[in-house]
């Protein structure tokens, strides 16, 4: 299924050579895990993109680096310079290296798994996850993982923060992609927006036996498209446990909201 910004061919102002800078992020953005090699075919049918300006924009990527051409198999797979990239944002962020070394001590502490992500499109990204379970768990998340906004808490806490016209297009898309589960599923991400609004948090258990509770990470200054306050950050905490969701949400929301106060006020005084 594409995630190809669907107004990118129509956007008013953008020079031909924008485009192509644009056209070529979705080349890489087509990239996820499970899926190293894609050809042209498969890029072009991830991206929305025709094959012959796949096919020009692939070899553009090559020369510059950030693709590698597997002959074998006539695919593409990333070059060693997107990981560069990626290592430059982790050690280039403020939020993430004030809130690690909080966030590690918590985990190590309660023995709880807590990370760090933000919003891309519809989805979350993991900046960090630092993980000590309490129970084994075939789930491991380590960072620059995605998980879906509408059904993780993370992504249902930043959407709290997120202004009406950018929550009104994303809730569009997942009525969408989920049709005949969009009606319930509405209903638990306005309860998880309410539950921010009143406690600071919200509370999710989509996946068999884990639980996740998370809280937006506020700032005096919003980020464009986001509520006053908003930072674009969340933090979680989850575990994999079979007790109720209820049972959880009270042994562990105390720890999650100091957690935010606490990395709120290193970051006020790292922008003060």
């Amino acid at each position: 299924m594409s995630r190809m910004t669907p107004s990118l061919e129509q956007k008013p102002g953008i020079s031909p050579a924008n485009r192509s800078l644009e056209r070529g992020v979705e080349i890489l953005r087509a990239f996820r895990p499970g899926s190293e090699l894609l050809g042209n075919a498969e890029l072009a049918d991830r991206t929305g993109l025709s094959r012959s300006t796949v096919s020009r924009l692939t070899q553009t990527l090559v020369g510059a680096g950030m693709l590698q051409v597997d002959a074998g198999q006539r695919a593409y797979r990333l070059a060693p310079a997107v990981l560069s990239l990626a290592h430059a944002m982790r050690s280039g962020s403020s939020v993430l290296s004030l809130a690690a070394p909080k966030m590690r001590a918590l985990a190590e502490s309660r023995r709880i798994n807590v990370g760090l992500a933000a919003p891309d499109r519809d989805e979350m990204v993991y900046l960090e996850s630092i993980r000590y379970n309490r129970r084994v768990s075939l789930r491991n998340v380590v960072s620059g993982q995605r998980v879906p906004m509408e059904l993780t808490s993370l992504g249902r806490a930043w959407l709290a923060t997120a202004g009406e016209p950018r929550r009104k297009a994303l809730y569009a898309l997942f009525k969408q992609r989920r049709r005949e589960q969009w009606p319930a599923l509405r209903e638990e991400i306005e309860a998880a927006v309410a539950s921010v609004n009143a406690r600071g948090f919200c509370a999710a258990a989509w996946q068999p036996e884990v639980v996740a509770l998370a809280a937006p990470i506020r700032l005096p200054a919003a980020q464009p498209g986001e509520a006053p306050g908003a930072s674009g950050y969340v933090l979680n905490l989850s575990v994999s446990s079979s007790e109720s969701l209820a049972s959880v949400v009270r042994e562990l929301s105390p720890a999650l909201l100091a957690l935010v106060a606490d990395v709120e006020r290193a970051l006020a005084r790292g922008f003060a």
